[in-house]
């Protein structure tokens, strides 16, 4: 006898949280893991995301993603603060709140014993769904995600891009309200990752709402709506991608990559003071250069940089990324 949730019908499957103003409420939300080191991997994060929305979760690998994910989704008991869904309080009512959650971890959870099909089937019969029900979803879910000629195959026998695929078919099977994805696009190809991409537009449709990790700065640009960039388990901004641009004034940066940094700084001050540059720091072997556009500059700084030793230069439009290095002084994806 397959566990059951408390419900058959699909009529029956939890809908309050679309009437809900808030579908996920986080609140000073703090995980500490003790140990010989005290790691604090979340630090009062507070949050919330509207019906419909696709809301991304945007750091470097260890910003807290992922921990404020896994309390999110009833995998983690927080050690402070609180999480709702749809109004449900995760840590008080774990078995409810899964009710309105689907989940896509960072790794395959496929069951490889199990076809395609059979994943999907599955996965509707352990919510609630009759026989017919299942398979009636199951080959909903197939045809959505073109994955029809592919019912008989087992997990190992598919891509990265297609296991991918059967495992957001897999999580909105029973029509949750909201949607979390833990990175995603993580090892998959450039191919692979628009069709992912466009896989997680379309749920839109659906009036799914979406929750996604990710450390690709292009990925939370192209998809959310709203953005929190985080770091070391905090929050350090949030807002539409375009908001977060114009807010923190995120500028070209020209990065100058140099063989000799003796006379770096000297340089550095020399190209401060000239005309359309906002700033600039020295980052390793390199300058980085701030500016509003590169249009006519790049003449004076190749002057200005030869006598270290120029060895490449890379110009890098305003981005998420660079919004992210105004916040913290390093890159995305250190």
């Amino acid at each position: 006898m397959l566990p059951r949730l408390g419900y058959s019908e699909e009529a029956d499957l939890p809908r309050s949280g679309v009437s809900c103003i808030v579908i996920v409420e986080i609140h000073a939300l703090t995980k500490i893991y003790e140990g010989k080191q005290r790691v604090t991997a979340v630090d009062g994060i507070d949050l919330s995301v509207n019906p419909g929305e696709i809301f991304g979760l945007l750091g470097p690998n260890g910003a807290g993603k992922t921990t404020t994910i896994s309390i999110a989704t009833t995998r983690t008991l927080p050690t402070s603060g609180s999480v709702r869904i749809a109004g449900v309080d995760v840590v008080a009512h774990p078995a409810e709140a899964r009710r309105y959650i689907g989940v896509v971890p960072q790794y395959n959870t496929l069951d490889r014993s199990l076809t395609i099909y059979e994943n999907l089937y599955f996965h509707c019969r352990y919510f609630g769904f009759t026989h017919a029900q299942a398979r009636q979803r199951s080959d909903e879910l197939l045809a959505q995600f073109l994955l029809s000629e592919r019912r008989k195959a087992y997990p190992s026998q598919l891509s990265g891009g297609l296991a991918q695929r059967v495992q957001i078919a897999r999580a909105i099977a029973h029509r949750p309200t909201v949607l979390f994805l833990d990175e995603p696009s993580a090892g998959l190809d450039p191919q692979s990752r628009m069709a992912m991409w466009n896989a997680v537009q379309g749920l839109r449709k659906e009036g799914i709402t979406v929750v996604l990790t990710t450390h690709y700065m292009e990925e939370a640009d192209a998809l959310s709506d709203r953005v929190a960039i985080v770091d070391h388990g905090r929050m350090l901004a949030i807002g539409s991608p375009q908001k977060l641009k114009e807010t923190f004034g995120a500028q070209t940066i020209i990065h100058l990559t140099l063989r000799h940094l003796d006379a770096a700084e000297s340089v550095a001050a020399e190209l401060r003071l000239r005309p359309g540059v906002q700033n600039v720091e020295l980052a390793q072997d390199s300058l980085r250069v701030f500016t509003n556009g590169a249009e006519g500059l790049l003449t004076d700084l190749i002057q200005a940089a030869s006598p270290l030793g120029l060895r490449d230069i890379a110009i890098s439009e305003p981005s998420l990324e660079t919004v992210f290095i105004q916040l913290t002084g390093r890159d995305l994806r250190e």
